[in-house]
């Protein structure tokens, strides 16, 4: 290769491309992200993917959405065009709880917001359809995994259908996409067609959807007709939706709308701890690229950080990332963590300190099932809730060896856990919980009770109400031991779906009486694909039981302003 710096990156010009001697390019990628070369940004993990795999790729990242010309740096790709929201879903990006826009976007150089637009995969979707007739259009990451189906919008208080319907694609790709992306491409490239791909969603043609017949590998949803016009539909379907995640016993789901068939596959197994390691020790830079003059807010959070884990057991009602990570986990191994930790220590922003090692949670690394063939039968929603299930393996040395193991490495002075901590585990952890306390947070340490009153938490999916304050002796007790004076960062939820004001006034009463003003609150958002989502619109618990839900603004308040006012 020649061009020096210009082939570190991939390329984001057409200078970038001539530097790597190519012609044009097989695929182009589109973010409504930053361009941030690091393996916890979706569209540049994949392009690193399809790289390695022998295609020339092309990233464009936060293009002009009003000119088709914007996608043209690289001329008309070969093979096709992928698109993303980027790592979060354009509207959450966008708006507050409130429905107001946000000051900042984490993703954006200089935090500049306006530079993604709302509903950004069926934006850029139209854009790239415009911009290139005929080439296949694939949406992934986040947004699409979450707006698969047809789903309650909450900033624009509607129903739509999926992602797919309005952004003309041909085909979406959900969940974690690494395999599922090259699949794709290597069907494309050998002229084979997109159908029966797992982990993807089609909207059929209208002979197609005619001529499709249900069997009992295929369960019907809710049509979107029905899901617009009766308010319990989205229950059924979340249900369903739920009941059919895991990927060795998931069905096909099935779903009419606008008279035309949306036919999801299977969801895809999760990674090996193979390629896992393997895909992330590809060749990223770890840094922006180049051509950004301003500091781009999400990269300055995470640069000094490892992801060890993919997924979440947990299946809390309020969170998206079950729906798009999945539940079984895969983790790195501890020899491929450690070469990390050593690319890392070279970097020149590095100063001895790495940030985080985790994932979507801080104690969650090594867990793995007791008997693998019982987890490919189940169909539970959480592996943690209602009570942890008896092939759960909680092990806490994994994660004890890892830790004591990257401290160890020259040039590494510290290795702390900033990922939130789960506090259900965080008690069956004894050993490794002290371990965290003591050793491995930067003065403070994230955790999420939620809330403080068990009917509520129920709702929520989550432990019981004393697991905070028994983690709160824990901690208090371990700062005592070892002279140190850290903090801890509770992370509460107002207006949840069967939150009365009284439920949240125990939460205020027990902040007023430890004279504790939190600095994470977050009003309820009902994202796409939740439970949660699901009881907001239906106004009932999955079991059918009719439950308060604050919506308007003005009712919200109340609980809002609990959390937020001064108590000192």
């Amino acid at each position: 290769m020649n061009g020096g710096y210009l082939t570190e990156f991939v390329p984001m010009t057409l200078r970038e491309m001539q530097a790597r001697a190519w012609d044009a390019i097989d695929i182009l990628l589109v973010s409504g992200d930053a361009y941030v070369d690091h393996p916890s940004f979706g569209a540049p993990l994949i392009a690193r993917i399809l790289l390695d795999a022998g295609y020339r790729v092309g990233l464009v990242a936060q293009p002009d959405w009003r000119n088709p010309d914007s996608l043209k740096v690289f001329g008309r790709p070969l093979l096709g065009c992928g698109v993303s929201s980027g790592n979060m879903d354009s509207m959450l990006k966008i708006y507050t709880a409130g429905r107001r826009l946000r000051r900042e976007d984490m993703y954006s150089p200089g935090g500049k917001s306006g530079m993604c637009p709302p509903h950004a995969s069926v934006v850029y979707g139209q854009l790239a359809r415009r911009a290139f007739p005929g080439l296949p259009i694939i949406l992934g990451g986040v947004e699409a995994s979450l707006r698969r189906f047809a789903h309650y919008d909450y900033w624009q208080d509607k129903m739509r259908p999926s992602v797919l319907v309005d952004s003309k694609a041909d085909l979406l790709c959900y969940g974690m996409g690494e395999l599922t992306m090259l699949e794709i491409f290597e069907r494309i490239k050998s002229g084979k067609g997109l159908g029966g791909i797992r982990g993807t969603c089609r909207y059929l043609g209208g002979k197609e959807s005619m001529d499709f017949k249900f069997d009992e590998g295929c369960i019907r949803l809710p049509s979107y007709e029905e899901i617009c016009s009766d308010k319990d539909a989205i229950m059924r379907q979340t249900k369903i939706v739920e009941a059919e995640m895991n990927p060795w016993c998931g069905r096909r789901l099935a779903q009419s709308t606008n008279s035309r068939m949306l036919i999801a596959e299977a969801p895809r197994p999760p990674m090996t701890t193979e390629q896992f390691d393997r895909f992330s020790e590809l060749p990223f830079t770890g840094r922006p690229h180049f051509s950004y003059t301003e500091k781009i807010p999400a990269w300055e959070t995470i640069k000094d950080s490892i992801a060890v884990v993919r997924g979440c057991p947990g299946g809390c009602a309020f969170c998206g990332l079950v729906s798009h990570q999945g539940r079984h986990l895969a983790c790195r191994s501890p020899q491929s963590v450690v070469r990390s930790v050593k690319r890392l220590s070279k970097q020149p922003f590095f100063h001895g300190t790495i940030s985080d090692i985790g994932g979507a949670a801080g104690n969650i690394y090594g867990h793995r099932p007791k008997d693998a063939e019982i987890c490919k039968k189940c169909r539970r929603f959480s592996c943690l809730f209602p009570k942890v299930c008896p092939n759960y393996n909680a092990d806490e040395r994994p994660l004890m060896k890892l830790l004591d193991r990257l401290k160890s490495i020259a040039g590494v002075k510290n290795v702390f856990i900033n990922s939130g901590i789960r506090l259900d585990l965080a008690l069956m952890q004894p050993y490794q919980t002290e371990k965290i306390i003591a050793e491995h947070i930067s003065g403070q340490i994230s955790v999420a009770p939620e809330h403080l009153d068990d009917r509520v938490l129920r709702l929520m999916r989550k432990g019981r109400a004393g697991e905070f304050e028994k983690f709160r002796s824990i901690f208090d007790s371990v700062n005592g031991a070892t002279g140190k004076k850290q903090y801890m960062v509770p992370y509460f939820i107002s207006n949840f779906p069967g939150c009365a004001d009284e439920d949240m006034e125990l939460v205020d009463n027990y902040l007023a009486k430890s004279n504790w003003n939190v600095r994470q609150v977050q009003d309820f958002i009902p994202l796409p694909m939740t439970m949660g989502c699901a009881m907001y619109c239906s106004q009932t618990t999955p079991d059918g039981r009719q439950i308060e839900v604050n919506k308007g603004l003005a009712q919200r308040r109340a609980q809002r302003d609990m959390l937020r006012r001064d108590r000192r």
